[in-house]
């Protein structure tokens, strides 16, 4: 296959290129020898670059990163052709079927007369494509994926069970319950718990900062994502102000390393640090 092509490339160019990275006489050889398991961390981890790439409204880089992700569509697809599972047109038709029948209101004679009118017909469309398989689960919370990242399970559990009532009204009793969780954690440091009381407790403070985050209409993701930037931003401030003193943050001591923390934020806001 040539490097430019006449015409713009579509996504069959793109099926082509996957092919031919497979093919076990004139592909790559790190594409032949990949598996469904193999690719998966990759493809959550595109996912988490395009999330990024959206997150720092960086447009060229979101082209770029739906492109990779685009790709692990096709590897996966590639890779179940060659199965004898299923081909990328029917992963298309799945998911085109999927909305239109998802979406009486758009492509059939379907009203409804609210936006929770509607996220009920979809709950109970997804219940009875759920039946349809065979799984019979009734429960409120059925259908939520185990592969997801636990704190997205975390989410997906609290809003299905909010939808049946059981939520706290607002913000003010989940903050009450998070002062209440850390301080039964303290309590387990205190006694010299171990590991397993640890998990638990501290697992509890997680799940309610994740449904403080739903209360307060704050994506969990992009909170993190935003404290992760913030302390790599005054992390790497505090090894710029050292290494300015010709030292290093290695060679300070916590109180000194807190010291130039302070220095970094102050720097952050405009402020001289000196």
């Amino acid at each position: 296959m040539s490097n430019s092509l006449a015409a713009p490339p579509t996504i069959d160019d793109l099926l082509a290129i996957m092919a031919r990275l497979r093919d076990r006489e004139r592909g790559c050889p790190w594409d032949i020898e990949q598996n469904f398991d193999t690719i998966a961390p990759y493809t959550i981890e595109e996912a988490y670059e395009v999330a990024d790439a959206i997150d720092r409204k960086d447009m060229p880089d979101l082209r770029d990163e739906l492109g990779d992700l685009l790709l692990q569509v096709v590897f996966h697809a590639r890779m179940a052709q060659e199965a004898g599972h299923f081909a990328f047109a029917d992963v298309v038709a799945a998911i085109c079927d999927k909305m239109v029948r998802r979406h009486p209101h758009v492509f059939g004679d379907a009203s409804f007369d609210s936006v929770a009118a509607q996220t009920a017909a979809w709950e109970a469309i997804k219940a009875d494509e759920r039946s349809a398989k065979g799984a019979a689960d009734d429960s409120a919370l059925a259908g939520i994926s185990r592969g997801l990242p636990e704190w997205q399970r975390a989410l997906k559990l609290q809003k299905k069970a909010a939808r049946v009532g059981f939520d706290w009204p607002d913000v003010t009793p989940v903050l009450a319950k998070l002062s209440e969780e850390i301080e039964e954690v303290r309590a387990e440091f205190a006694k010299g718990s171990d590991h397993a009381r640890l998990t638990d407790e501290i697992g509890d403070v997680l799940f309610v900062c994740v449904n403080l985050a739903r209360h307060a209409q704050v994506d969990f993701s992009q909170a993190l994502r935003h404290a992760n930037a913030k302390f790599e931003r005054r992390f790497r401030a505090m090894e710029a102000l050292a290494a300015h003193a010709g030292e290093t943050l290695a060679g300070k001591s916590l109180a000194e390393q807190d010291a130039l923390w302070d220095a970094a934020k102050m720097q952050e806001r405009g402020q001289d640090p000196a």
